[in-house]
């Protein structure tokens, strides 16, 4: 949506964050549990929101 409405740089901050937190292993449990092997402990919603942030720069 972000793309659409013309904001590119949040867009990428966004998906840069999204696949540096997933690629740590930083997910929910809807995420986690479909990963080999899972990710214990999943994180909170929360925690997710935090670890996406601490990757836009990463």
């Amino acid at each position: 949506m972000l793309e659409f409405m013309g904001w590119q740089e949040a867009a990428d901050l966004i998906k840069k964050g999204i696949g540096g937190a997933i690629a740590n292993r930083e997910v929910t449990y809807d995420l986690a549990r479909l990963m080999t092997p899972p990710v214990e402990p999943p994180l909170k919603c929360s925690e997710f929101a935090d670890a996406v942030i601490k990757h836009f720069h990463s």
